[in-house]
């Protein structure tokens, strides 16, 4: 497929004019790799290194790992799709997203690998947001949106079949893949089997106000771990008994990415998911 027609599928098919990002100013230090476009509204075609695409490669990061990854594979003329243009990781606080590889973009470039990036897109509410495929994936009926940011709906209040936040908890676990946290703040039984999500960094005062009026006690997302930036959010769930389920930013939002191959495939396009590494740290 020609790169500017898949580009142009993406765009009519997510790119809303009231989303707005900000990725670009903190990425001075590979500008010369990104596309003007890129450069101005921080969304879309991250690297424009194709004119083909051959092949779509999807993932939340674009870490070292990924990235290696596809070179190894020896590509010619694809697509890498990430969630975010930038990776996550904590730990290394304050500046917890590390830009791409200035090697491994240049290899990208020389291999004409493309690079195109759907964060507040792929948030905001729809058939493969990253809230969406997290409920999906632990069996949670969406039945409406909250959360607005930078013009997307990120949240989804669902219901569940689990009748106890352990249930849930297993459920989430077992979907992951690896353990969750829990901070037990409300009652152990789930009310009305009604959960709020928020795939990702639902960290959010605000957004548990929303979860608060709507009396729902479990909340669900990526990043809970209890620090300086956290602290406000979970004194505000412990005051109105909101218990937190977290499971890291990276396992939260793969699903997205995981469904995002079904989509390149529709459109023709062989796909596949690269698989990273969670930061246990997030919870």
């Amino acid at each position: 497929m020609r790169a500017n027609q898949l580009y142009e599928h993406l765009e009519k098919d997510f790119i809303k004019p009231r989303i707005s990002d900000d990725w670009a100013q903190h990425m001075d230090s590979i500008a010369d790799f990104l596309s003007d476009n890129f450069k101005k509204r921080s969304m879309g075609l991250v690297c424009d290194f194709a004119t083909k695409i051959n092949k779509v490669y999807t993932a939340v990061f674009p870490s070292k790992k990924v990235m290696q990854k596809i070179i190894d594979n020896n590509p010619a003329e694809a697509m890498l799709f990430v969630h975010h243009p930038a990776i996550w990781d904590i730990r290394k606080t304050p500046n917890v997203f590390q830009q791409m590889n200035r090697n491994l973009l240049k290899q990208f470039m020389e291999r004409k690998i493309s690079i195109y990036n759907l964060h507040t897109p792929l948030d905001n509410f729809g058939g493969y947001s990253t809230t969406v495929s997290l409920a999906k994936a632990l069996e949670i009926s969406s039945e409406k949106p909250f959360a607005p940011y930078s013009g997307a709906m990120s949240g989804i209040f669902g219901k569940t079949n689990a009748a106890t936040v352990q249930k849930l908890k297993n459920k989430f676990e077992a979907a992951v893949g690896h353990r969750v946290s829990l901070y037990p703040y409300g009652e152990k039984k789930i009310k009305n089997k009604a959960v709020a999500l928020i795939a990702g960094g639902g960290n959010d005062v605000d957004f548990l106000k929303e979860v608060a009026e709507a009396g729902i006690n479990i909340f669900v997302t990526g990043i809970s771990v209890k620090n300086d930036h956290s602290k406000k959010v979970h004194e505000f769930a412990e005051k109105y008994k909101i218990n937190i389920l977290g499971g890291t930013h990276y396992s939260t939002e793969k699903f997205a990415c995981i469904s995002m191959v079904n989509y390149f495939k529709e459109k023709g396009l062989p796909s596949e998911f690269i698989e990273d590494r969670p930061i246990m740290e997030d919870m």
